[in-house]
């Protein structure tokens, strides 16, 4: 059983775009979480789920971050919500998985897992939200788990060494990145069990 591999935690793959580097100034604009599942004794890849977001009133979006992200904060269809919002809606996402597994906590799984750790961090203290579904320190991160597996750090390498495909183009699109890293994953830790 999953809940067993991980110590009762559930695997959850999260990514956030930024508008900078500093978790406290710069806003998130846009997050997203791919599921990990469990069929037969591998883990595989589950559903993804994504949201733009409205930059929190007063945070910063540098032009550099937009460049980087191709994020475009004023595209007609890019139906961004606030940040409460979206953590509401994938809070329930996650517990209801959480459930189905029997896990007591979800655990953030990322490529470079302690930005996106900051990120959320400095989110839930802006909306005062007291409970998530997220261990409060404990990560999962693939850059450890490449360099083990792989010798490589950045996931483009990691992605060539494990033999999964890796789109430049589509990198740096928070859902994108969570499919890929939580591949990544799948493959490391079904590597390892056998």
């Amino acid at each position: 059983m999953l809940k067993n591999r991980f110590r009762k935690y559930l695997p959850v793959v999260v990514d956030v775009e930024t508008g900078g580097f500093d978790p406290e100034t710069n806003a998130i604009l846009e997050i997203a979480i791919t599921l990990i599942e469990q069929e037969d004794d591998n883990f595989i890849v589950g559903e993804t789920f994504r949201h733009h977001i409205t930059p929190f009133k007063g945070l910063i979006v540098e032009d550099e971050s937009l460049e980087f992200t191709k994020i475009k904060l004023d595209h007609p269809l890019r139906n961004a919500v606030s940040e409460i919002d979206a953590l509401q809606d994938l809070f329930k996402i996650i517990n209801k998985t959480r459930n189905k597994y029997e896990c007591s906590r979800a655990i953030l799984v990322g490529h470079n897992a302690h930005f996106d750790h900051s990120f959320l961090t400095a989110s839930y203290k802006r909306n005062n939200i007291k409970k998530t579904p997220f261990h409060k320190f404990s990560l999962i991160d693939t850059v450890s788990l490449g360099v083990l597996a792989t010798g490589q750090t950045v996931l483009a390498r990691i992605c060539d060494e494990l033999d999964i495909d890796y789109d430049n183009e589509e990198a740096h699109s928070a859902a994108y990145d969570t499919i890929v890293t939580a591949k990544v994953f799948c493959s490391i830790v079904n590597k390892f069990d056998n």
